[in-house]
């Protein structure tokens, strides 16, 4: 029988998580080897697990999904990335496949789909959704023609999204500086220009953008 392939669940609602967990423990393919409720967490946890593919939720806390895959693709391109989040916009679906993610699965999709998902990434191809896939992934991948002008967003770094995100979740500079392993006064710099680029200049303005732009969760 062949070596099942290792899996990481990176997703910070537990039941969620603990629900994969059960679905994939009957697998004869795979085995999950890890988990992790938020992005932060998720990086050390594949880097200590060296999986074979990770499921990813988009939204975690300290640090989001797009954060996650951009860093783990860096540092190890061999692990597939199956991305599992409830949007459906082709923005968010362009910038997992853009960031180096392999799949793209809706929560709302069935076991079949998962499993599907997360085949089609291991074998290297990539993968979405059958309700969402249209011409979305086809257009991607034939040609990546379609430019669109950078909104203010577009002009933020990943750090800045980074911080901007914690912003949101309601941290405050010193624990952001902590978790980001860099300095207050960097910290407030980032924000300055944060809030130069999006003409935004209260700490609760940063929240519901951040929201909007579905960094964190409106819940």
């Amino acid at each position: 029988m062949a070596e099942k392939k290792k899996v990481v669940i990176a997703e910070d609602h537990k039941i969620f998580r603990q629900g994969l967990r059960s679905l994939l423990s009957t697998s004869d393919e795979l085995e999950v080897v890890g988990e992790a409720g938020d992005g932060m967490n998720a990086i050390r946890t594949i880097k200590k697990t060296d999986p074979d593919v990770v499921l990813l939720d988009l939204n975690m806390p300290k640090m989001d999904g797009i954060a996650v895959i951009k860093e783990i693709k860096q540092q190890s391109p061999e692990i597939k990335i199956v991305v599992l989040t409830m949007h459906k916009k082709e923005d968010y679906i362009l910038e997992v496949f853009n960031s180096g993610g392999d799949a793209y699965c809706l929560k709302s999709a069935g076991h079949e789909d998962l499993i599907t998902a997360i085949r089609a990434a291991l074998a290297g191809k990539n993968y979405v959704s059958p309700e969402i896939s249209g011409l979305v992934l086809e257009g991607y991948l034939e040609s990546r023609k379609t430019i669109k002008k950078k909104s203010s967003f577009d002009t933020l770094t990943q750090r800045e999204k980074e911080v901007l995100k914690m912003v949101g979740e309601g941290y405050q500079n010193k624990e952001i500086a902590d978790y980001l392993c860099i300095s207050t006064k960097t910290v407030e710099k980032h924000r300055a220009n944060i809030m130069q680029k999006l003409d935004l200049h209260t700490a609760s303005a940063l929240t519901s953008y951040a929201i909007e732009k579905g960094l964190i969760s409106g819940e």
